[in-house]
């Protein structure tokens, strides 16, 4: 008996169960609050986050946000950004070529996975996800500030976005993820770029566990975290 308990006690530490693994879009973001939770700051302006009900709300006071055109309250929230945007995901499929991201999911299962991936979302202002659209990231001349203090730049005519820098790793890593799980093309300028920002901005502590997180959920994390050994 002793033995038996012994091993389904290994059994569990080594294949943690599964909590629910996200099917849909909106399933992957109400698990992705609790994540966020233990870690209330959104991705590209730092701004603390409170837990209201089952969304995150954002204090824009507090992190110096101001808002670039729009006083509508729901350019002031929190949405969940697709690091690879949605459309890159999409826009080579049938069912997008059919009808855009409302055919995909309801007719394309395997969208409905990538767009469910939890590696590849993070809380952002609404603001800052519509202006980001599906621009590529890269760098912006001028480094004009449109959102008060945070650090992030849209060059519409280019359609280019630039971050800050420490989190342009875990772009470059979530990046290459999408790439590698769901044979996404990367253009080589993008590449190179992404993998100058994996060796400028290391590992943190608050992605490894971020990682871990989504691991013990969707049973894969991301290998370029996990394979990366520790600074």
């Amino acid at each position: 008996m002793m033995r038996l308990l012994l091993l389904l006690t290994t059994l569990v530490t080594v294949f943690p169960a599964q909590a629910e693994r996200p099917s849909t879009f909106r399933e992957a973001k109400r698990l992705m609050v609790g994540i966020y939770a233990q870690h209330p700051a959104s991705f590209y302006c730092g701004c603390p986050l409170t837990n209201i009900g089952k969304k995150l709300m954002p204090d824009l006071h507090r992190c110096g946000y101001t808002s670039r055109k729009s006083k509508d309250r729901r350019y002031q929230r929190i949405e969940w950004e697709h690091v690879m945007p949605a459309s890159w995901l999409g826009n080579q499929r049938q069912c997008w070529q059919n009808g855009g991201r409302k055919n995909c999911r309801a007719r394309d299962i395997e969208f409905n996975k990538m767009e469910a991936e939890m590696v590849n979302l993070v809380p952002a202002i609404g603001e800052i996800n519509r202006d980001r659209s599906n621009y590529r990231f890269g760098h912006v001349a001028g480094e004009k500030r449109q959102y008060g203090m945070c650090d992030f730049e849209v060059d519409n005519s280019n359609r280019v976005a630039e971050p800050k820098e420490h989190i342009r790793g875990d772009i470059a890593r979530i990046m290459f993820f999408m790439r590698d799980k769901y044979n996404i093309r990367l253009s080589r300028p993008q590449a190179a770029l992404y993998e100058a920002w994996n060796k400028q901005d290391p590992i943190d502590e608050w992605e490894r566990r971020r990682d871990k997180k989504i691991l013990a959920i969707q049973g894969h994390s991301n290998h370029y975290i996990t394979k990366q050994p520790r600074d």
